[in-house]
């Protein structure tokens, strides 16, 4: 079984070694899902920013995105990976697979890594469909069939108390509310305004099963992270998903993918200075909760 993440270790420039070994690259994480670069000199965000552009592909910058989170920009492409609490746990999940707009690969940089926890675990999905075809054929087909809808409550102001604090001024990209709901028919979503001046959201049907180029399937979602971690003052995660047809997805119906998920994880902990590259449509993310100092950036490749 191939070493999951890869690591590649080196010295020197790792914008000049993606540069020039990009064919190579692009194999090792079609083969593994994700790498680890280690051993570079990535002395601080602006080196990160110039191995990222060295790789050689359009960005997705967190403005045009519709993630939930609340980040902030470092440089136009690099941000941090998330503003919420050190004790609050993101669960797996591909990038903004909750959206109709998402990366195909990620980037992580560890600036600072002077802390107790803080791992991002890293799971194939593609081995998650794989068992998941075996343990709970009806449940992966019906995803397959239906896809899912998710709800989620967007505060009228960013929230970075919560990993699903991003305000809906901030995630849609608008001033108004009636920019709002003008972007929101756009996307195909149902809406709500609440009394508190929040605004909750309906996706349209979204894939939940995803084929891959040599013809695996991948559990491309934010199922877990939905089912797990959509917490807060705002959000109550037994609400949060449904089948594509709009009956609730089940702790019943979840608990063959989270157990296989955790079955399948490992834990990248980082050192300060290292870059991952993770294949958004393959892999699933997440990160620990921790205590200390973490300061870990990303950047998204269209």
């Amino acid at each position: 079984m191939t070493d999951f993440p890869a690591l590649i270790t080196g010295g020197g420039d790792l914008a000049a070694f993606l540069k020039t070994n990009k064919g190579a690259v692009d194999a090792a994480l079609e083969d593994a899902g994700a790498l680890l670069f280690r051993g570079f000199d990535v002395p601080d965000p602006i080196a990160f920013d110039a191995a990222v552009e060295g790789y050689g592909e359009a960005g997705f910058t967190y403005e045009d995105s519709l993630s939930n989170a609340v980040r902030t920009n470092v440089t136009p492409r690099v941000f941090t990976a998330n503003e919420a609490p050190p004790s609050t746990e993101i669960f797996l999940h591909h990038e903004m697979a909750q959206t109709p707009l998402y990366p195909s690969k990620l980037f992580f940089y560890c600036e600072v890594a002077e802390m107790t926890g803080g791992a991002t675990p890293l799971c194939r999905s593609d081995r998650v469909a794989e068992r998941l075809a075996e343990v709970a054929p009806d449940f992966l087909a019906r995803l397959e069939a239906e896809g899912v809808r998710y709800t989620n409550v967007m505060p009228g102001d960013d929230d970075a108390g919560s990993g699903q604090g991003r305000s809906w001024r901030s995630t849609l990209s608008v001033a108004t509310s009636e920019e709002a709901e003008t972007r929101l028919m756009e996307l195909g979503y149902s809406w709500a305004w609440l009394e508190d001046g929040s605004l909750r959201v309906t996706t349209a049907a979204l894939p939940a099963v995803r084929a891959l180029r040599d013809g695996r399937r991948s559990f491309f979602n934010q199922l877990i992270a939905a089912f797990r971690g959509w917490s807060d003052s705002r959000n109550d995660p037994n609400k949060a998903i449904t089948f594509g047809e709009g009956e609730p997805i089940t702790a019943e119906d979840m608990a063959p993918a989270i157990a296989l998920a955790d079955e399948l994880t490992v834990d990248c902990e980082w050192q300060a200075g290292d870059v991952a590259l993770v294949d958004n449509f393959t892999v699933m993310h997440g990160r620990r909760p921790f205590q200390g100092k973490r300061r870990v950036l990303a950047s998204l490749v269209a």
